[in-house]
C-alpha cells in the first residue's frame, strides 16, 4: 500500500527549509532547487505543492506571519484578564511580546525570515499583500496591549503614538538581536522591553 503523504505537513516542511536557508544564506538563495535540497526532496516534489518560487515565498511569508501573530494573539486574553498596573499584567505583556522577539532558535528563524520578507516586499510586489497583513495584525496587537496598559489615556492619538513607539522598539530589538546576537541576547532583549514597558506605565 502506498504511503499517504500529509500535504499540509509537507508544505510546512518545505517552509521550514525556506526559513533555514534565509537564516544562513539570505532570501536570494531560496530557489526551488535549494529549498528542495534543504528539505531532502526532489524538485518535482516541491513543484507538486508550489508552482514556482514566487508562490513558495509568498506562502512561506504568510506562514511566518500566521505563526508569529498566532503566538501574540494567543496571549492577549491573559493581558486583558490581568489587573491594570499589576505585576501579573506586566508579566503577561512580556510573555506576549516575547512571541515576536528572537528569544530562542525557533523564534530566531521566524523573526529573521519575517524581517527579510518585509524588506523584500518593497521590491517584490507579490510579497506586498502579506507585508501589509503582517503590519496590520501586529499593529492591532500592539494597540490592544497599549490600551490595556494605559486604560486612562486621554486621547486616541496618545494610544496610537504609544502603539507605534512600541512597534518601533520591537522592530529595533529584532534587528539588533539578529545583527548582534552576541550583545543583544535574549536576556538583554527582555530587559530592554521591560524598561520600555515601565516607562510606558509611568
Amino acid at each position: 500500500m502506498p504511503k499517504i503523504v500529509d500535504a499540509e505537513a509537507r508544505r510546512q516542511d518545505v517552509v521550514d527549509a525556506v526559513l533555514r536557508i534565509i537564516a544562513v544564506d539570505g532570501l536570494e538563495r531560496a530557489s526551488l532547487r535549494e529549498v528542495a535540497d534543504e528539505a531532502g526532496l526532489a524538485v518535482g516534489s516541491v513543484r507538486h505543492y508550489f508552482a514556482g518560487s514566487d508562490e513558495l515565498l509568498a506562502y512561506s511569508f504568510g506562514t511566518v506571519v500566521n505563526r508569529i501573530v498566532g503566538r501574540l494573539e494567543a496571549n492577549l486574553p491573559a493581558v486583558a484578564a490581568a489587573a491594570p498596573g499589576s505585576p501579573g499584567q506586566r508579566a503577561a505583556v512580556l510573555t506576549l511580546l516575547g512571541g515576536l522577539l528572537p528569544l530562542d532558535e525557533e523564534r530566531a528563524l521566524e523573526t529573521c525570515a519575517w524581517m527579510a520578507f518585509k524588506n523584500a516586499a518593497r521590491t517584490r510586489p507579490f510579497l506586498a499583500p502579506e507585508a501589509d497583513r503582517s503590519h496590520r495584525r501586529v499593529a492591532a496587537v500592539a494597540g490592544q496591549v497599549v490600551a490595556a496598559l494605559l486604560p486612562g489615556a486621554e486621547t486616541e492619538e496618545d494610544l496610537v503614538l504609544e502603539a507605534e513607539r512600541l512597534l518601533a522598539t520591537l522592530d529595533g530589538l529584532c534587528m539588533h538581536a539578529l545583527l548582534q546576537p552576541g550583545w543583544m541576547t535574549a536576556q538583554m532583549c527582555s530587559g530592554v522591553l521591560e524598561r520600555h514597558l515601565q516607562a510606558l506605565g509611568r
